[in-house]
């Protein structure tokens, strides 16, 4: 037992006053002359007796009854351990990723956690709430109660292990404070894992919530699968966590206007295929039929009119295997002598391919210098008789030079297959005992900072990239090397001129970094927009003279088809996706985690925060006590002889 205002536990010492006042009494007997002493000597000693009684009765009646009201106003409680006496702190994790439209026993878990979580938190208590895309610090649920009941789902996925950590931030740093920490998910498993670091004053509450089944079906991905000058094949991949399903309808729209559908029977993954018509718009959307999770069962993807890559050579050799690589369908090529060049398309192309030059004039250098500073891309390919002071000219605004020729025949013996240019679908597998290509001759170079891209076989670079410039160490005639007859060469090429454009790809996901480009000249202060329904978007974009590179990470954030808009006039389309790693409903064990209670009841949860830290007011009691102190007196003043 504990007390409120223990001071007044002073006052028991005014106890001693009755005892006083009953052990020395100062009232003198009277004497009294009577004809029978024995009589009177009898009825004497049995008053006495009763009188001595009666008066310890009293006193002791009084005694408690004055203690009781003492005990009263210094007003005792009783608790379970000593949180009255600390500053109280609650942080509530409300997991809304797109797992938790899984439906329990009650409804969509996430609707039903809400409900339960305003149902349970008193309303002036402060505490602090986040989401995976929202923050309320120190508030009440009085003054978050419409934004929590209105919450919906995000496409931001926020592992578990970070969420603590952005909960725990948000607690005070004192040493006299309670914190409750509660964790409220379906707690699906991913890459991360939960390891809670607790002190003695934190209390971790995980409330896991599990869905009635684990069934869902989820449009995976979308690619072309062939294209030729008729059609498209678009093939579709679907896959399936639960029971097998026959004949689930597949549908695919242009914008709204259905234009083909079909059925799968799906066991865990199926596969279907569309005919697309060539060289025609479609702001596509395909959509499954699934009563599970809703966000997976829509996959927007757009085919664009396709822009061609403007690619330039200026000559001094023989480009034919250039102009094999970079046909009319994908590239618009022009092709150029030295004396020949017009520096005034320079700024529209989008590759600018330097082919064995014995030497590079100083404007064109300039000109190259602004144009790779523009995000155009470059591709040097050196002479055996190159003249060094233009070369390096050129070559110091890539931090790089050439040094001596040096006549030895190599092989080139490595790839680096991380290399943006080879790591999307050039190679199955990394390959170690291909046919090697020989040079006769290759320049030493000296560079403070390259990424090498094909090396020799005593790792010195043959092809690297700094900057926008892709640079070759070696002279690739038919004389010094048989480079241009190695199968690479198509991809190292083309690769590098798709990296010189990047026009918008089939789909992006929401959430990661994506870029594109796209073609335009834009007037002063025209800005372009991302926009669909009533949504509009303004992305980080960059502006270069024929072209404006966007950049999106954490907008969009709503799977749609947007378009690419300068005021009012459409230029193109791009479709977002959300990611489909929350599609597997498979769930974290937390058996075997320590320090934290587990429940599957937010109410329950809160029930045990509030026992913890109930205290039980027994002044009450005292008072009542007193009362009857104080009849038992009355009675025994009035009925004790």
């Amino acid at each position: 037992m504990q007390f409120k205002h223990p001071e007044l536990l002073y006052a028991l010492f005014l106890l001693l006053i009755p005892i006083i006042i009953h052990l020395f009494q100062l009232r003198k007997f009277k004497k009294e002359a009577f004809t029978n002493v024995a009589f009177l000597k009898e009825i004497k000693q049995n008053s006495r007796k009763s009188s001595q009684i009666k008066k310890w009765l009293i006193l002791c009646t009084r005694l408690l009854l004055l203690a009781a009201l003492v005990l009263a106003f210094a007003q005792p409680f009783t608790t379970k351990n000593n949180t009255f006496k600390t500053q109280k702190e609650t942080v509530i994790y409300l997991d809304n990723s797109f797992s938790m439209q899984a439906k329990g026993n009650q409804g969509e878990l996430l609707k039903r956690a809400l409900q339960d979580l305003v149902n349970s938190i008193p309303e002036n208590e402060n505490i602090s709430v986040i989401t995976n895309n929202k923050t309320f610090k120190n508030t009440s649920l009085k003054a978050i109660k419409n934004e929590l009941l209105q919450l919906d789902y995000t496409s931001t996925h926020l592992p578990i292990q970070s969420a603590f950590l952005k909960g725990k931030a948000l607690l005070n740093k004192s040493t006299n404070s309670k914190k409750d920490f509660i964790l409220i998910s379906d707690f699906q498993q991913n890459a991360s894992s939960f390891k809670p670091e607790v002190d003695s004053l934190m209390s971790i509450h995980l409330v896991k919530l599990e869905p009635v089944n684990t069934n869902n079906i989820s449009i995976d991905s979308v690619y072309i699968l062939e294209s030729t000058p008729a059609n498209i094949k678009l093939n579709v991949v679907i896959k399936n966590t639960g029971k097998p399903v026959e004949n689930l309808p597949v549908s695919l729209f242009n914008d709204s206007n259905l234009i083909a559908k079909t059925s799968v029977t799906i066991s865990q993954t199926a596969e279907t295929t569309f005919s697309l018509p060539t060289n025609q718009t479609i702001n596509g959307k395909i959509t499954i039929n699934d009563g599970n999770l809703r966000f997976d069962n829509t996959f927007f993807f757009n085919i664009n009119s396709k822009e061609k890559i403007k690619v330039l050579v200026v000559n001094e050799d023989d480009d034919s295997y250039l102009k094999r690589i970079f046909t009319k369908d994908e590239f618009k090529l022009t092709t150029t002598s030295t004396d020949a060049l017009s520096y005034n398309i320079l700024d529209q192309q989008n590759l600018i391919v330097l082919n064995e030059l014995n030497s590079i004039p100083n404007p064109l250098v300039s000109a190259l210098n602004h144009f790779t500073s523009q995000g155009g891309s470059v591709v040097i390919i050196p002479s055996e008789k190159i003249n060094a002071p233009s070369y390096n000219l050129l070559l110091s605004n890539y931090n790089t030079s050439f040094g001596s020729l040096i006549t030895s025949e190599k092989n080139v013996t490595s790839i680096n297959y991380s290399h943006p240019i080879y790591n999307r679908g050039v190679f199955e597998k990394q390959v170690s005992n291909f046919q090697y290509p020989k040079m006769q001759s290759f320049y030493e170079v000296s560079s403070s900072n390259f990424s090498s891209i094909l090396s020799f076989e005593d790792n010195k670079p043959c092809l690297f990239n700094s900057k926008n410039a892709y640079i070759f160490t070696s002279p690739l005639n038919n004389k010094n090397s048989n480079f241009k007859s190695w199968n690479v060469i198509v991809p190292t090429f083309y690769n590098i001129a798709k990296q010189s454009f990047k026009t918008p790809e089939l789909y992006y996901t929401t959430g990661k970094n994506n870029a594109f480009e796209v073609e335009i000249e834009l007037q002063q202060d025209d800005i372009l927009s991302l926009e669909t329904n009533d949504v509009n978007i303004i992305p980080r974009q960059k502006y270069f003279n024929s072209k404006v590179v966007i950049n999106t990470f954490e907008t969009p954030d709503v799977a749609n088809t947007y378009l690419v808009k300068n005021k009012d006039a459409i230029i193109n389309s791009v479709g977002y996706n959300y990611n489909r790693k929350e599609s597997n409903l498979i769930y974290e064990d937390l058996s075997n985690l320590s320090n934290v209670t587990i429940n599957n009841s937010i109410a329950n949860v809160f029930d045990s925060i509030k026992s913890e830290s109930k205290i039980n007011a027994l002044w009450k009691w005292f008072v009542i006590f007193a009362l009857v102190l104080l009849i038992i007196e009355m009675l025994i003043l009035k009925y004790f002889k």
